[in-house]
C-alpha cells in the first residue's frame, strides 16, 4: 500500500493560518490574523480558534459596552455576548452602570448560544446563583452562617443578597418582634440557613437563630442568678391566651394569666401590650421626618416617635401633632440595646384610652416652615454612638 507523504492543497490552505510556536514570529500577531470581515460581519478565519461551549455553561469575558437595558461581554466568541439588565443582578431595577464597569471581568451563564436573531444571550445573575448555591448548601450542611445586605423589604420579611435572593421571615429577624422592617434596609445581617429547596430556588434564613446562640451564655448567667421572690424588670415580648412572655434581656419568662392582675382577666391584652415598658420621659422634638418625629431625651440620646404613635387617631404628617422644638412627655414603649434604638409614644396607655370618652379629633396644625435643615438627619436615627449609656440616668434600671 502506498501512502501520500505530501499534504494536499486543502491541508496546506488550512495550515496557512496556524502559527509555529517553536519559531520566533517575524511580527506581532493581531486580530486580523484570526478574523476577517465577510458581508459586513466579522467571522473567524479558522473556526478552531473559537472557544467551545454550550447552553448552560458558565463562561467568562470582559465588559465592552454598558447600556441602560443591556451589557455586552467579549468572551472570545464570533459575536459578543448580551446580558439583559434583568439578568445582570438579583437587585430589581438596578442600573447596569451601578453594577459593572468597562473592562471588568464577568462570569455569565449561557442561556442561548444563538437566539432567533443570532445573538449570544448570557446571564450574570444565574452564574452567580450557581456559584452561591454550592457555598450556601455547604453552609447549611455544616451549620455555618451566611452574611449579606438587606436589599428589599417584602410582605412578611426581608430579602438578603447572599449571591442569590435569601428570604428572612419577619418572625426570624430578631428575638423579639420587629415593628419596623424598613430600618434594616441596607444593613448586613448574619443568618443561618434553615431551609433549602433547589427545585424552587428557595432559601430561607434565620437571624434569630444566630442571636439566640449569642445569648446562650447570657441566659445561663441569668438562670443561675435568679432566685425565688426576686423582683425583675423586662419587656413584654409576646401575648398568648394563657399569659404574657416577658423578655429579661437574655431569657423569656412567662407571667400566667392568673398572675397578671388581682381581678379576673379574660385575655392578657386587657392588661399588657407587646413591647410595653411604660416609663414616662420628657424630651424635646429635634426633627420631623415622613415616618415620625425624633425626640432628644438626654444629652446625645434620641428616641423615635413613629407616626402611628403620635396620636390615637390617624395622622397624615407628623407636623399635625408636633413641631421641631416642642417639649413633650412621651411614654417609652421599646428599648433595643442591641440596635441602640429607643421607641417612644404620645398615645395614652390602653387602660387610659378605655377609661376616658373619645375626644374630638385634634385640629390640624399648619405645616412647619421649611428653612435651614436641622443638623440631625434621618441617617442619624436611633441613638448616637456611645450615648446609649446615658439611659442609666433615666431611672430605667438595667434597661
Amino acid at each position: 500500500m502506498l501512502y501520500n507523504l505530501h499534504p494536499s492543497s486543502e491541508v496546506k490552505e488550512s495550515n496557512r493560518f496556524m502559527t509555529d510556536t517553536t519559531q520566533k514570529p517575524s511580527r506581532e500577531l493581531t486580530m486580523k490574523d484570526f478574523f476577517r470581515e465577510e458581508n459586513g460581519e466579522v467571522v473567524p478565519v479558522d473556526e478552531s480558534v473559537l472557544i467551545d461551549f454550550k447552553d448552560g455553561d458558565i463562561v467568562e469575558g470582559e465588559v465592552v459596552r454598558i447600556d441602560r437595558d443591556e451589557v455586552l461581554v467579549d468572551i472570545g466568541y464570533k459575536s459578543e455576548g448580551l446580558v439583559p439588565s434583568n439578568e445582570l443582578t438579583i437587585r430589581k431595577g438596578a442600573d447596569p452602570h451601578d453594577v459593572v464597569e468597562l473592562g471588568q471581568r464577568l462570569e455569565a451563564l449561557v442561556m442561548q448560544k444563538e437566539d432567533a436573531d443570532g445573538r449570544l444571550i448570557l446571564s450574570a445573575k444565574r452564574a452567580a446563583f450557581e456559584r452561591a448555591w454550592n457555598r450556601i448548601e455547604d453552609a447549611y450542611n455544616d451549620q455555618r452562617t451566611v452574611e449579606g445586605p438587606v436589599i428589599e423589604v417584602v410582605k412578611g420579611g426581608l430579602i438578603l443578597d447572599i449571591g442569590l435572593r435569601g428570604f428572612l421571615p419577619a418572625s426570624l429577624v430578631d428575638i423579639r418582634r420587629v415593628r419596623n422592617l424598613d430600618s434594616f434596609l441596607g444593613q448586613r445581617l448574619e443568618c443561618k440557613v434553615i431551609e433549602l429547596n433547589r427545585s424552587r430556588n428557595n432559601v430561607v434564613l434565620s437571624r434569630r437563630a444566630v442571636l439566640e446562640e449569642e445569648r446562650k451564655e447570657e441566659r445561663e448567667r441569668i438562670l443561675t442568678s435568679l432566685e425565688e421572690g426576686m423582683i425583675v424588670r423586662g419587656t413584654v415580648s409576646n401575648l398568648v391566651d394563657f399569659g404574657a412572655f416577658v423578655d429579661l434581656e437574655g431569657i423569656d419568662g412567662l407571667i400566667h394569666i392568673s398572675e397578671l392582675s388581682w381581678q379576673h382577666v379574660d385575655h392578657p391584652s386587657e392588661v399588657v401590650e407587646v413591647g410595653e415598658v411604660g416609663e414616662q420621659i420628657h424630651g424635646r422634638v429635634t426633627k420631623l421626618v415622613s415616618f415620625g418625629a425624633f425626640v432628644e431625651v438626654a444629652d446625645g440620646v434620641e428616641g423615635l416617635i413613629h407616626i402611628s404613635e403620635l396620636a390615637d387617631h390617624h395622622v397624615e404628617t407628623p407636623d399635625e401633632i408636633v413641631r421641631s422644638g416642642d417639649e413633650v412627655d412621651a411614654r417609652i414603649i421599646d428599648v433595643d440595646a442591641r440596635r441602640r434604638r429607643l421607641s417612644l409614644s404620645l398615645r395614652p396607655k390602653r387602660e387610659e384610652r378605655e377609661e376616658r370618652p373619645r375626644r374630638e379629633e385634634r385640629p390640624r396644625r399648619e405645616p412647619e416652615q421649611r428653612g435651614t435643615p436641622d443638623r440631625r438627619s434621618s441617617e442619624g436615627s436611633g441613638l448616637r454612638s456611645g450615648a446609649f449609656d446615658a439611659l442609666a440616668d433615666l431611672d430605667l434600671e438595667e434597661r
